[in-house]
C-alpha cells in the first residue's frame, strides 16, 4: 500500500512537470498534502505556492517558501527552484513512508533532528533496518525496501543535477512493483555518490525571522506523518 502511494504521488508529480499544458513546480509537497480516500488512494493537494513556467524555463527566482523538513537546500540556499527541487521534497515522503519518522523530532540528537540527516547516516553506516517502521520490517522483502531507500537516497542528493527526475522516478517505482508482482526483484539501480554540501539546514532558521539576512524566507512547521488520518473522498481535490 505504501509503495502504491509512493508511485501515485510520483505520477502526478510526473504529470505537472511534463504533461500539463504547462510546466508546473508543486513547491510544497508533503504528507499533509498528500490526501488518501478511504481505501488509500493518494492525490496530491494544495497548489496554493505552485508555479506554472515556461517550457524553455529551468527555474523560478522567488521568496523562499516551504516547509520544515522537506525543503531543498539548493533552492533554501539560491532561491531558486527546479523541477528538482520538488524531486527533493518527494524523497522526504519515500523516507515518511519507509520509517514512519516524522520529518522532524525533538526526539533525535540536534545533528539528526531532521529526517534526511539522519536517514542518510543510517543508510551510509548500513543501519537503514534499524530505522524502519515495524510493518515495512515485517511485510517488506529486503530486495524491495533497498530498491526504494536508495532511490529516496537520490532524491535526496543535495547536488540537485544528480536526482532523478519525476519522471525517472515514476518507472523506477513502476518497475519494482512490477517485479513484486510477478514474484521477484531485481537491485538494478545506479546508485550516485551521494554528494555532502555545507549547507544552512531550514529548520536551524527562526521561520519568523526579521531583520537578518534571512527575512526573505516564509518557512512552516507540519510535522504530521503521512499514515495517521484518512481523508473523506469529498475532500480530495482534483
Amino acid at each position: 500500500m505504501r509503495l502504491r502511494i509512493a508511485g501515485e504521488v510520483a505520477e502526478a508529480l510526473c504529470y505537472l512537470h511534463l504533461s500539463a499544458s504547462m510546466p508546473i513546480y508543486h513547491r510544497d509537497i508533503k504528507s499533509t498534502n498528500i490526501l488518501l480516500d478511504e481505501k488509500y488512494r493518494a492525490k496530491v493537494a494544495d497548489f496554493g505556492t505552485s508555479r506554472s513556467i515556461a517550457i524553455d524555463q529551468t527555474h523560478v527566482t522567488t521568496k523562499v517558501l516551504g516547509t520544515f523538513g522537506y525543503l531543498d537546500p539548493e533552492y533554501f540556499r539560491s532561491g531558486q527552484f527546479t523541477d528538482k527541487s520538488d524531486v527533493y521534497s518527494y524523497g522526504v515522503v519515500l523516507v515518511e513512508l519507509l520509517t514512519g519518522e516524522k520529518p522532524i523530532s525533538s526526539t533525535r540528537s540536534q545533528e539528526f533532528k531532521g529526517l534526511v540527516a539522519y536517514f542518510i547516516n543510517c543508510m551510509e553506516q548500513n543501519q537503514l533496518y534499524d530505522i524502519l517502521d515495524a510493518q515495512v520490517l515485517k511485510l517488506g522483502k529486503k530486495e524491495e525496501v533497498m530498491a526504494v531507500a536508495n532511490l529516496a537516497k537520490r532524491c535526496l542528493n543535495m547536488n540537485a543535477k544528480k536526482r532523478p527526475t519525476m519522471k525517472e522516478v515514476t518507472m523506477e517505482l513502476e518497475g519494482i512493483r512490477s517485479s513484486i508482482k510477478e514474484g521477484h526483484i531485481q537491485l538494478n539501480y545506479q546508485e550516485d555518490e551521494y554528494e555532502r554540501t555545507e549547507v544552512l539546514e531550514a529548520w536551524d532558521v527562526d521561520s519568523t525571522s526579521t531583520g537578518t539576512t534571512f527575512d526573505h524566507i516564509s518557512l512552516s512547521i507540519d510535522v504530521q506523518p503521512l499514515l495517521t488520518k484518512r481523508i473523506s473522498r469529498k475532500n480530495i481535490q482534483l
